[in-house]
């Protein structure tokens, strides 16, 4: 059995895939952002919640005030990627509820009135839209850099607020030269996969 997946597609989203170190600098558009989330939106997370919020870093100032907050490893790429995205969790999602999920509206209190299961839930599930928010960046046509190398109270203080937790930051852009450290090792079906 084959995927019905194109191959080249495959390739663009996973096998030929890599976090990217160094971008061009040709600029990543609204406009390209628009089109990334427009199709990452409809992947699944429970109850539709939908935690995912997104931060965009353009701008010389944002970019140093972001900077000083990233290990030193990961800071000459912050500060030269075209864009920058800061990926975190809502742990208030459940004030979208009753919108996200009209069939099932009390959800919100049923299931989310106390907040450490909303910030159990918010991770797990914005987690999961920060997959498939690098996916989407790949079918664009750019590379993602994410990185979970930062002072996370410095970036949730800088940038977010006390319902806002920092899960990682993603450099987007074009690879740029040497963009690609050699593929690592994955294991094997085997290794992975149990029937029971």
């Amino acid at each position: 059995m084959s995927l019905v997946l194109d191959p080249a597609a495959q390739d663009l989203l996973f096998r030929e895939a890599r976090t990217a170190n160094t971008f061009t600098d040709e600029p990543v558009t609204d406009e390209q952002v628009q089109v990334i989330y427009d199709l990452v939106k409809f992947g699944p997370t429970a109850f539709n919640q939908s935690p995912l919020r997104v931060v965009l870093v353009r701008s010389a100032e944002g970019r140093e005030r972001l900077v000083q907050h990233m290990s030193e490893g990961n800071r000459p790429k912050t500060a030269t990627a075209p864009l920058v995205a800061i990926l975190a969790a809502d742990n208030e999602f459940h004030e979208e509820i009753p919108a996200l999920l009209p069939h099932f509206p009390q959800a919100k209190d049923m299931f989310f009135a106390e907040r450490p299961v909303r910030e159990s839930s918010a991770g797990l599930n914005a987690a999961l839209q920060a997959a498939y928010f690098i996916i989407g960046v790949r079918a664009a046509g750019l590379a993602a850099g994410p990185m979970t190398g930062y002072d996370a109270a410095g970036v949730q203080k800088e940038f977010l607020d006390g319902d806002h937790t920092p899960l990682m930051i993603v450099n987007i852009g074009k690879p740029g030269e040497d963009a690609w450290f050699p593929r690592s090792p994955r294991l094997s079906y085997d290794e992975v996969i149990t029937t029971v």
